[in-house]
């Protein structure tokens, strides 16, 4: 009885272990045949914003390299909560991308509801761009550095007013970012998109405004705004005299908005590898290059477990941010 049941339990074993390696065998066999058919690109953002923009360009460039056209789907609305669980329910079979951005890492921090989790539900391929906000002043505040305005913050405490495209966004979070590491009392009026912010600090209706490098240069250059950092980690190669706010006293400072791509969790590994390969030589494209500095973004690249890792480091810093603002759930 013993023996038989030996023999039945080493041939339950050999069952399997054939069973793991044809499983092994076809997983390896759809990834060298992979892809075979057009992907899907899911933008949770609207067509013709920045970000939309700089998914477009790298798309186009790695469908050329996979030799398969790549549909873009926008699916924009509540802050990208539309698009990212469409994404999240997709088949992890390598024909759906996701664009990732740093909204996402402040969403689970403003909405009590999300239908996704941004680790658990999706594997990161790759952070494909990044872009700064400069910090601008109306020329009437009578400050030239950011050492002055802070000073000037605290002898004028709570009367200085930062305007932002609404409560909740990157320029908002931005501003009570600076904020608390420079530990000044701003008054923030929170607006319905960047461009009305735009009017009322030309106007003089707010002191000052964390602006996008493309709009706020040419405030900038035609003298209606005054520029005094940057919060990129490193000095922008469109603005190289203007400092970062890390170099100008707040150590450490950094607020940027980036973008990256993203698959459905379970996405075979080497779907992921060949993803990432070649939106890294992409990236290193003198086009591409060229039409990002347009757009006052860097391309970057990195490895799926850096983007992970950064996706993880965002995430916390800004629930830290929100939580000292006070914000309530959405």
């Amino acid at each position: 009885m013993l023996a038989q049941w030996r023999r039945v339990s080493r041939a339950a074993v050999i069952a399997a272990a054939t069973f793991i390696a044809l499983l092994l065998a076809s997983a390896a066999g759809f990834a060298q045949t992979w892809p075979a058919k057009p992907l899907r690109l899911i933008l949770p953002v609207g067509a013709g914003s920045a970000s939309d923009t700089i998914a477009r360009l790298v798309a186009r460039g790695l469908s050329d390299r996979l030799g398969q056209q790549i549909v873009i789907d926008n699916q924009p609305g509540a802050g990208g909560n539309i698009g990212m669980p469409l994404a999240a329910r997709a088949a992890p079979d390598g024909y759906t991308l996701l664009l990732v951005s740093s909204a996402q890492a402040i969403s689970p921090h403003i909405y009590s509801k999300l239908t996704y989790d941004l680790l658990r539900d999706f594997t990161p391929v790759s952070r494909i761009a990044d872009g700064l906000y400069m910090l601008t002043l109306h020329p009437s505040v009578p400050a030239r550095s950011v050492k002055e305005l802070i000073t000037l913050a605290h002898a004028r405490r709570g009367e200085l007013i930062f305007g932002s495209a609404g409560v909740g966004t990157g320029t908002h979070l931005t501003g009570e970012l600076f904020k608390t590491m420079a530990k000044v009392d701003l008054l923030h009026v929170p607006y319905r998109g960047m461009p009305p912010a735009i009017t009322d600090l030309v106007g003089g209706q707010i002191s000052l405004l964390f602006m996008g490098l493309p709009s706020g240069m040419p405030q900038m250059q035609s003298g209606k705004v005054r520029a005094l950092a940057v919060t990129s980690a490193q000095r922008s190669s469109a603005v190289r005299d203007l400092p970062t706010l890390s170099e100008s006293g707040l150590a450490g400072f950094e607020s940027t908005t980036w973008q990256g791509f993203a698959v459905p969790a379970a996405t075979p590994r080497d779907i992921v590898t060949r993803l990432n390969a070649e939106i890294a030589r992409v990236l290193q494209t003198a086009d591409i290059r060229d039409r990002f500095a347009a757009l006052g973004v860097e391309p970057l690249g990195g490895t799926p477990a850096q983007f992970g890792a950064y996706i993880q480091s965002e995430i916390g810093k800004w629930g830290k941010v929100v939580r000292a603002t006070g914000l309530p759930k959405q």
